[in-house]
């Protein structure tokens, strides 16, 4: 008789384990279709917990189904009983159009570390930079070469480097050739002077020019030639003089060494005004222009600008590289700049007024470019954005945003997977054409 107690207690022990357990269990809400993981969506759960895979919390993913008022919190919390959930939910307007705002509480976004950006309109300045090589003015550089035979008797400028006046000697040269053609030149001047009648001279005149002639193609230079008239002596030898103020740039010859007609002798630079010849990218062609203002700066004198201007646009592109070369003219009054130096060249641009943004806030998806718009209390909606020219860290904005709203400039691609976890992205449709 004692064992008839006995069952009936265990079996009431049995009855009331299941229920007990059951009411333990965790219960899904209604309006939520499974748990997942925001950086694993593969993981699917019937309950909250950790993923199984890195450990983190799961978040609910809601029916497409549920009615906005499902998705809303039961009693008075608004946005912020949203923001209190350990979760997400997927916004939804209360006209019951379809909406493609998420929401990702305020606790959640601190964690990933999400940080807002403001568009702001205001003046567009874009800047080229590009580096190029010093060189010198080809049309201000002079090679003497050996245009009579003969011997270099003297050299003044022994050595490359060396700074020369206008009109500063160089070398000289004795040569007999020359010296036969300036006695000539004398006598015929003397010849001219004894004529008795016009007709006489006009021989001698004739000759003359002949011999001025031969002599300015062998370097020699009008005052030379009307110093040798006035003298009326023939000079021993030719001296080389400087056409400009500059600097030797080389000496191949030596004294004393024999010189064939078309030897190269010296050569001469004007640095006064120096070339940089700076290399563009094919995509910035179209905003570069003759005469347009040019900043340069170097190594050598790192606190200095160097203002100049586009001068020569190369149409021919370099196939590999696919850059065209561009020549800037800097006047270098100061020879502060030489030929071989590195060069840092800045092309500044002012183009107008525009919306911009900060280029860490656009995630381009292959297609289109998106930014998430903050609605606050945790509520983004992505936008599809039509972007311009990139002008340093920004982009200028054509369409998609306006002035004044917030948008999420960082921690962007983890925004991304939240809101594809949430739905938001999977039929969004673009508000603008695709480009």
């Amino acid at each position: 008789m004692k064992s008839i107690p006995l069952k009936l207690f265990v079996l009431a022990v049995l009855l009331i384990s299941p229920a007990c357990s059951k009411s333990n269990k965790p219960t899904k809400p209604p309006d939520v279709d499974y748990y997942t993981c925001t950086m694993h969506p593969s993981v699917h759960a019937e309950a909250p917990g950790k993923c199984p895979i890195c450990g983190m919390d799961l978040v609910p993913v809601m029916k497409k189904t549920a009615s906005p008022s499902t998705s809303e919190p039961s009693s008075g919390g608004g946005m912020q009983g949203m923001a209190g959930m350990p979760g997400m939910q997927s916004g939804k307007q209360t006209s019951g159009a379809p909406s493609h705002e998420f929401v990702v509480p305020v606790e959640r976004q601190q964690q990933i570390g999400v940080s807002y950006a403001t568009v702001k309109r205001g003046p567009l300045h874009h800047t080229i930079r590009a580096v190029g090589t010093v060189e010198p003015d080809l049309q201000k550089h002079w090679a003497f070469v050996a245009r009579v035979d003969g011997y270099v008797k003297e050299l003044f400028v022994p050595s490359a480097g060396q700074l020369v006046e206008k009109d500063a000697p160089l070398m000289s040269i004795y040569s007999p050739d020359l010296l036969t053609t300036e006695r000539e030149l004398v006598m015929l001047l003397r010849m001219r002077d004894e004529a008795k009648s016009k007709d006489a001279r006009v021989t001698p005149e004739r000759l003359i020019a002949s011999a001025e002639s031969r002599l300015r193609q062998w370097n020699v230079t009008d005052e030379q030639i009307a110093e040798i008239e006035r003298k009326r002596e023939p000079g021993e030898s030719l001296t080389l003089r400087s056409p400009f103020r500059g600097v030797v740039q080389e000496v191949p010859a030596h004294q004393g060494v024999n010189v064939k007609v078309g030897d190269h002798l010296i050569d001469i630079a004007d640095l006064s005004v120096v070339w940089v010849s700076a290399e563009f990218y094919e995509g910035e062609l179209s905003m570069l222009k003759t005469g347009q203002a040019v900043t340069v700066t170097t190594s050598s004198y790192p606190n200095e600008r160097f203002e100049g201007q586009i001068a020569v646009i190369n149409p021919f592109l370099d196939q590999a590289k696919r850059t065209a070369k561009v020549r800037i003219d800097i006047p270098n009054p100061d020879f502060k700049l030489r030929p071989g130096m590195y060069a840092n060249v800045e092309l500044g641009m002012d183009m107008g007024e525009g919306l911009t943004v900060p280029a860490s806030a656009v995630m381009p998806t292959g297609s289109r470019e998106i930014a998430f718009v903050d609605k606050g209390g945790g509520k983004l909606e992505p936008r599809v954005v039509e972007l311009g020219e990139q002008i340093g860290d920004h982009y200028e904005v054509k369409s998609g945003l306006a002035e004044g709203e917030r948008v999420v400039a960082s921690a962007n691609f983890l925004i991304d997977a939240e809101s594809k976890v949430q739905g938001a992205l999977n039929d969004f449709e673009p508000a603008t054409p695709r480009r």
